[in-house]
């Protein structure tokens, strides 16, 4: 079960907190979750070139806070936070009703073990025809050097132009997918190439300290 269920989603209340954090009455519950979905393919699409791994939407009354996390601040903020203004006025009037519109940036540390910027790192080398192996091979080398206890990486669709559709997977250390305690994160891209779309999937397991575990 822990290989076919994502595993952010398993891990929720467990070491995982949820993505939209707010209450809502249920004739405001499909607005809300409309804007949140609507807000996040803005902020991606906007901030294509700042390695967003994570949008977080915290709703209190009549205030939507923000939480953007990129390993990129700079593109995000901007000179003297223009570019910042600019975003939360952009949002602003996305929303349906007027409300007060907050914007934390937080800074990624470690982009080598967000999931979610190695997949569309992976994905962004294939379109540039990188080769499928080499990309894999370097996103690993990548985490196990940034300290992860391990990391799985799958591409699927047409591998190098092939005509027939395959999958390859790549991994090194542990990645106890079975194990909720496990510090798991997870990611998904696609890359759009000539041949069409191959979807990249990786896990990474950033610690294993607490579960009696050892890096392999």
């Amino acid at each position: 079960m822990g290989q076919k269920a994502n595993p952010i989603g398993q891990r929720l209340a467990v070491n995982r907190n949820w993505r939209s954090i707010w209450y809502a009455e249920k004739k405001d519950y499909v607005a809300f979750l409309l804007e949140d979905y609507q807000i996040r393919r803005f902020i991606k699409k906007k901030l294509a070139n700042a390695a967003v791994s994570k949008v977080v939407i915290e709703r209190a009354g009549n205030r939507v806070r923000i939480n953007i996390h990129t390993a990129r601040p700079g593109l995000v903020i901007g000179r003297k936070a223009a570019e910042l203004d600019r975003l939360r006025e952009e949002i602003r009037e996305m929303l349906q009703k007027d409300r007060e519109v907050l914007i934390d940036v937080k800074e990624v540390r470690q982009p080598e073990l967000e999931a979610q910027l190695v997949a569309e790192n992976i994905a962004l080398q294939l379109e540039r025809r990188i080769s499928h192996r080499r990309a894999m091979k370097k996103a690993v080398q990548a985490a196990m050097a940034a300290g992860a206890a391990g990391i799985r990486i799958r591409v699927a669709g047409r591998l190098g132009g092939a005509e027939i559709a395959r999958a390859e997977r790549y991994q090194e250390g542990t990645v106890p997918l079975h194990t909720l305690r496990a510090d798991i994160d997870y990611g998904f891209a696609e890359a759009l190439t000539t041949a069409g779309k191959i979807g990249v999937k990786v896990w990474i397991c950033r610690r294993t300290e607490s579960l009696g575990l050892s890096p392999s």
